[in-house]
């Protein structure tokens, strides 16, 4: 960051008054916006769609659009889980297991349309909230995914911006892969 990025992030800061909250100062800022930014497309393309076309398949193959959508919603809830046990200090799981989760997406896609953008909306702002409250110390705690492998916490927005972006494409509705940051293209 340049001293007059900084001296412009300072004074953001002073005039939003001690009770606004930000990134940890050890966050990792470019992965954070990448989710960031890939959450905001996925809610664009999702928005592009009227409630009939959610029933429609998306491009991942078995996939409905309303799977899809539940899918990368309780994927937000689950890496919430994690984050908030890093901040906690209480061991969260991502999911109680892959059966748990299976049921839970499935559930998920019978949501009327308004209730499953909602529950789009509502997981990705509950993740950004919980990476936002991190500490520095906490981004660096090592948490469990679903298949047992261990990562630091901070790994999380990378592991978000894969699922979002990629699940963005998926919905068949004109995302584009050179849309995506050239990180994950390849």
């Amino acid at each position: 960051m340049t001293s007059g990025e900084a001296a412009a992030l300072e004074a953001l800061r002073a005039r939003q008054g001690a009770g606004a909250r930000f990134d940890a100062a050890t966050a990792p800022h470019d992965d954070l916006l990448m989710a960031r930014r890939g959450t905001a497309y996925f809610a664009r393309k999702l928005n592009e769609l009227d409630d009939a076309a959610l029933d429609a398949a998306s491009l991942r193959a078995g996939w409905s659009r309303r799977a899809l959508i539940a899918h990368v919603s309780y994927h937000a809830r689950g890496l919430a889980r994690l984050v908030e046990g890093a901040r906690t200090g209480e061991a969260l799981a991502m999911y109680p297991s892959a059966e748990a989760r299976d049921a839970e997406v499935e559930l998920g896609a019978t949501l009327p349309a308004q209730a499953l953008r909602h529950l789009f909306t509502h997981t990705a702002r509950h993740l950004d909230i919980e990476w936002r409250d991190l500490s520095d110390a906490g981004w660096d705690v090592p948490v469990a995914l679903l298949d047992g492998t261990m990562v630091a916490v901070r790994e999380t927005p990378c592991l978000r911006a894969a699922e979002i972006w990629h699940a963005a494409i998926d919905l068949g509705n004109g995302g584009r892969v050179t849309d995506m940051p050239e990180a994950l293209r390849r």
